[in-house]
């Protein structure tokens, strides 16, 4: 493959569509560096691997040669994007905005090369606009064409109210594009509709329209739904590294092949077919595959070296092999009566009940500190402290305090 090939498969990894590749083709012969954007809208202080996909991908672009643009979206953020939802967004406050931003801005480069990075915010041209502006902006676009997005055709039929602000979202999310004269935006796949304004305003506005690259949504822990904190079923990228590598060895092994797509720096497509391969006939245990992705994820965050400490925390309880201390530590608050063992499962959040933990007391499928313990009556007090474990993924070291 020549140069341009070798780029247009890079940056096709894991995408769900490029509008236009052929448009995309000719920019990159151009040979000059490219504006790369991409929006965040800080909802919440704390990047989980789910937003990673996007920088994963503006880090590959940075490796190419181009700039990328981490834009936050301090203006969009006190809109709230409608994206999704089935009711108005809460807007966001202007202290949330700043709490958020700058711990957004503290993340990225754990991703991002720092010095091919534009760390925008959008109130910079959006806090210079006035309201003749503003209608000036609103005019470009009319009420069918907005209608025709899927979260607004659904709420619009099923009458569900839609706050005129809300159509200004995705105008104020194009305009962003005009504002930094971007030749490439990313985006989620429920970003498309966004991510087209931005190529219509662009033409509008005299400019050569964006190519629009959307990413699939991630799917979290669960392997079922869109990683998010409000589900729980996420990674965040500030979590310590033992934390990073115990929730990513319990995902699923279908799940594992996905996110080594979307999240891997380390593993070409190709060399991923081969795992794939070994999996299938037997001759590569999906465990250790696991374990490799678990690694990367925790030495990108964190180094190195704390990866090796999180690997051998794992290996403490999974295998027997080590210091189990390297464990997080969750403290549990209990009474003088202490609790049983049923309670204590479900405080650890190992099972959802004490119906579940009864049941697997019952499987023997329940030890601590390595040792099966079969009575369901067991009480445990606090200053006990101890690692439980259910199966061979569900683990959690614990002490009890008064």
């Amino acid at each position: 493959m020549n140069d341009i090939e070798q780029a247009l498969a890079l940056i096709g990894r894991g995408a769900d569509e490029i509008i236009k590749v052929e448009e995309l083709t000719e920019r990159l012969k151009q040979g000059r560096s490219l504006r790369i954007k991409a929006g965040f809208d800080p909802t919440a202080p704390d990047l989980h691997l789910g937003h990673t996909v996007l920088l994963n991908k503006m880090r590959q672009f940075q490796d190419l040669g181009h700039t990328v643009i981490f834009l936050i979206g301090d203006f969009t953020g006190m809109i709230g994007d409608p994206t999704g939802k089935n009711a108005t967004r809460k807007p966001l406050t202007p202290e949330d905005v700043k709490v958020n931003a700058e711990t957004y801005a503290e993340q990225v480069y754990k991703v991002l090369d720092r010095d091919k990075t534009e760390l925008r915010f959008n109130n910079e041209w959006f806090g210079q606009m006035g309201a003749a502006d503003m209608i000036r902006l609103a005019s470009r676009h009319t009420v069918a064409r907005m209608l025709e997005r899927d979260d607004f055709a659904k709420r619009y039929a099923a009458q569900q109210p839609i706050a005129i602000h809300e159509f200004m979202y995705p105008l104020v999310q194009g305009y962003d594009s005009v504002a930094l004269k971007a030749d490439v935006e990313l985006g989620g796949t429920d970003q498309k509709f966004n991510l087209l304004m931005g190529r219509m305003l662009q033409e509008h506005y005299g400019q050569p329209p964006q190519v629009v690259l959307t990413m699939p949504l991630l799917e979290g822990l669960d392997g079922v739904n869109k990683m998010s904190k409000s589900l729980g079923n996420y990674i965040g990228i500030n979590e310590p590294a033992i934390d990073i590598v115990t929730k990513a060895m319990k995902i699923g092994d279908e799940l594992m092949w996905r996110w080594f797509e979307l999240l891997s720096f380390d593993v070409s497509l190709e060399e991923l077919a081969t795992l794939a391969a070994d999996v299938a006939n037997g001759t590569q245990n999906p465990r250790d595959v696991k374990l490799r992705l678990a690694r990367e994820l925790a030495a990108r965050f964190h180094g190195a070296a704390a990866a090796e400490q999180a690997i051998a925390g794992w290996h403490a309880v999974v295998r027997g092999q080590g210091d189990t201390s390297l464990l997080p530590l969750d403290e549990i608050q209990v009474s003088d009566e202490g609790l049983r063992l049923p309670a204590l499962l479900t405080a650890a959040r190992l099972t959802q009940s004490n119906s579940e933990a009864n049941r697997k007391i019952r499987e023997r499928a329940v030890r601590i500190d390595s040792q099966v313990v079969e009575d369901a009556q067991q009480t445990f007090q606090a200053g006990f402290e101890g690692v439980l474990q259910i199966g061979k993924r569900n683990f959690a070291r614990v002490r009890l305090v008064a």
